[in-house]
């Protein structure tokens, strides 16, 4: 039996992944919800697919936005949030408005519907003050208390978005008729990301022919999950019945130094030359890698896919797009990359 499903945030790198996935492996009946649909469906979707789909593209920030959707979907992804350092720093309040505006909009609509199951995604960034200050181990489990080191700082908004949003979305559940799961995301990465990511950026400098290559934060770790990877673990946790109330982490467990990240793309861009230290962005933590322990056992999510295989399509994919379209090559890139 078809389950009629609702993307809202569809039109993002992970909405869109999602909705290849559940097109091409579940019975489903889709419906996309976002302000801008910018990505071309031609590379997610056959035409075929595209048909299927029931694209809404309004002002979620907006109440009124959410009256047009049917009230009857049997799992609502949330996934609508702005993101991106960059968008922290420099349009805080926006960050602020727009994602909190978004959460209870959703939630408040959700009373009104027959909605069975919602997840709700978070973020790594709601406990990286609980590694760095408090010094809790790495891999981290979900069962750490959740530490901002300054709500002054502009650089922890989103995180501070996404804080109140799993509060939110588990305690509206248990007031209302629905069922929410909370996944939160660990460096999730592949073809058509966006822009303002490390991996981009990297293709873009080693494009540039940059000689000696600067190693920001050199030393700095991560575990980077690829999306395929990602997509899976958020449909299981949305499909498991024991996930309901919960919170998981979703990522891989393969912890790397972002030294090692950038001569992997190097050796995939054909770079022979000179590698040099340099100093890492302000207020990017130190260490991340999840502990997954708990998503493998509830619900038997497992990672398949190995960070270097899933670089060389990504690096592969931005080589291509940046060929064609040089502009893009100067669109919003900084000095010094930062690592979510």
């Amino acid at each position: 039996m078809k389950k009629k499903i609702l993307i809202i945030g569809g039109a993002g790198f992970i909405g869109m992944n999602l909705a290849r996935f559940l097109l091409q492996n579940r019975e489903s009946e889709l419906t996309l919800a976002d302000y801008n649909f910018m990505r071309d469906s031609s590379e997610y979707f056959t035409e075929q697919e595209a048909d299927s789909i029931n694209f809404v593209q309004d002002d979620f920030t907006c109440s009124s936005a959410f009256e047009i959707l049917d009230k009857d979907f049997d799992f609502v992804y949330m996934l609508a949030s702005v993101v991106g350092v960059n968008n922290t720093l420099e349009h805080p309040d926006e960050v602020l408005r727009v994602n909190t505006s978004l959460i209870f909009n959703c939630l408040e609509w959700l009373k009104t519907t027959s909605v069975k199951r919602v997840l709700f995604t978070s973020t790594s960034e709601t406990y990286s003050g609980t590694t760095e200050v408090l010094d809790y181990p790495i891999p981290t489990d979900e069962s750490v208390p959740l530490c901002i080191q300054a709500v002054s700082d502009s650089r922890f908004t989103y995180a501070i978005t996404k804080i109140l949003g799993e509060s939110a979305f588990l305690n509206y559940a248990k007031k209302c008729d629905f069922e929410a799961t909370i996944v939160r995301y660990h460096n999730a990465f592949g073809p058509d990301m966006g822009f303002k990511h490390v991996i981009p950026h990297l293709v873009e400098r080693f494009m540039n022919n940059e000689s000696p290559f600067r190693m920001y934060g050199h030393d700095q770790t991560r575990a980077f999950s690829f999306v395929d990877d990602t997509i899976n673990g958020t449909v299981l946790a949305m499909e498991s019945d024991m996930a309901a109330g919960e919170i998981f982490h979703i990522g891989s467990s393969q912890e790397i130094s972002i030294e090692e990240l950038i001569k992997a793309v190097g050796e995939i861009m054909g770079y022979s030359g000179e590698y040099v230290e340099a100093p890492t962005y302000p207020g990017s933590v130190n260490r991340r890698c999840p502990d997954i322990s708990k998503a493998k056992r509830v619900f038997g999510y497992n990672p398949q896919i190995d960070w270097k295989v899933g670089l060389v399509s990504t690096v592969e994919w931005y080589k291509a797009y940046f060929s064609k379209n040089k502009s893009a090559r100067q669109d919003g890139f900084k000095e010094q990359e930062k690592f979510n």
